[in-house]
């Protein structure tokens, strides 16, 4: 399969699939802010694939740079699905180790609209790199990969080629916080949201 990297407007069909799914209507982001993108990346099996991906259309092209410096590199990630396919559930995505990005949802346990919300967020291959706060794993099926001191394929730690491409362009790693860690997830933080970075320092994103 030939790899490819497209970017372009939310196309009728992707609107469909996503409204009153991972989209309703909101003041905090219009469809004509995000972008449908179509990646190459090489599956668990070491074969070409091509995932679908929304982000927010500022960060489109970014986004087309790294996952394409991923493939170059052969970066292993299973799949890549829009969250929709598992009807925008953050838990199941996370268990079936799917790769995603944009979904508008609140941070957990709070009002505060996720990073994901506005398409500046990915989360990737978050089976083997949970969320991990006060004790609890998620998602549950995760408990294995928990200790990060272990050594096991699909880690990302400071030393992986993922989050080395993605923090040479600017994107900062949940595996850097200090009251939770979220191993799986790259954010691009909006410049005015001051607020919202407090939060997801306490909260899941």
């Amino acid at each position: 399969m030939i790899p490819v990297f497209t970017s372009q407007e939310l196309p009728e069909s992707v609107i469909k699939r996503i409204s009153g799914v991972t989209y309703r209507e909101n003041p905090h982001i219009k469809l004509s802010e995000l972008s449908y993108l179509r990646v190459g990346y090489i599956d668990f099996e070491g074969n070409t694939q091509v995932g679908e991906l929304i982000c927010g259309k500022r960060l489109s092209k970014d986004m087309l740079n790294i996952f394409r410096e991923l493939y170059e590199a052969a970066y292993p990630i299973e799949k890549i699905r829009l969250a929709d396919e598992y009807g925008g559930d953050d838990d199941r995505i996370m268990a079936d180790n799917n790769t995603s990005c944009f979904n508008y949802r609140t941070v957990a346990g709070t009002d505060t609209i996720s990073l994901h919300g506005f398409g500046r967020a990915v989360d990737i291959n978050p089976l083997y790199n949970p969320y991990i706060a006060g004790g609890r794993v998620m998602p549950e099926n995760a408990l294995p990969y928990a200790d990060r001191t272990k050594d096991f394929p699909h880690k990302i730690d400071r030393n992986d080629i993922c989050y080395r491409i993605f923090t040479a362009h600017g994107w900062k790693w949940g595996g850097e916080w200090k009251e939770s860690k979220d191993y799986q997830h790259f954010y691009k933080p909006k410049v005015k949201a001051a607020g919202l970075l407090k939060a997801i320092f306490r909260k899941r994103v």
